[in-house]
């Protein structure tokens, strides 16, 4: 897959120099979207209105999306009783059997769905992943990390959030 070690290597810089985008204080609106997860459960962006909600652009083939799934389970553990919803956009190019697999062997307990093009574009996460946004219980966007999200800044952004 010659046109994915550029994406690959581009990833790895941005990850090492932090490109993690200012946050805004009343943020943007997240783009609608209605998707239907691997597990066949609908993704409603309405429905899901006064939940903090996670948006995780990534990919199987992405190291650093491979690396930060762990501890987007812990904290999705720890705070989906809470309103905390975590949302698994994957951009790759395989069979949604496939990418089952992946979230079966991975034990990834939070909605995952291949997302189309048209919703790539209304988030506009850009050309690296893995891209996070973070939406409040308005549904707006108030953080977007480009980037793996480390522990701390997601549990940092969900604890603020969550106690607005």
């Amino acid at each position: 897959m010659p046109t994915r070690l550029p994406v690959l290597l581009l990833t790895t810089v941005v990850l090492l120099f932090g490109a993690a985008c200012p946050s805004e204080s009343g943020g943007t609106p997240a783009p609608p979207y209605l998707l239907t997860a691997l597990d066949g459960r609908l993704i409603d962006s309405a429905a899901l209105k006064g939940n903090v909600v996670i948006v995780n652009f990534w990919a199987t083939w992405c190291p650093p999306c491979r690396a930060e799934i762990p501890d987007f389970i812990e904290v999705y553990e720890s705070n989906k009783a809470k309103g905390l919803e975590i949302l698994g956009f994957s951009v790759d190019n395989i069979p949604p059997a496939q990418l089952k697999d992946f979230v079966e062997k991975f034990d990834i307990p939070y909605p995952v769905t291949i997302v189309p093009e048209s919703i790539v574009r209304a988030f506009a996460p850009g050309q690296y992943i893995p891209t996070t946004f973070i939406i409040d219980q308005k549904g707006n966007i108030r953080h977007k990390q480009v980037g793996a999200m480390d522990k701390a800044s997601l549990s940092e952004w969900v604890d603020r959030l969550l106690d607005e």
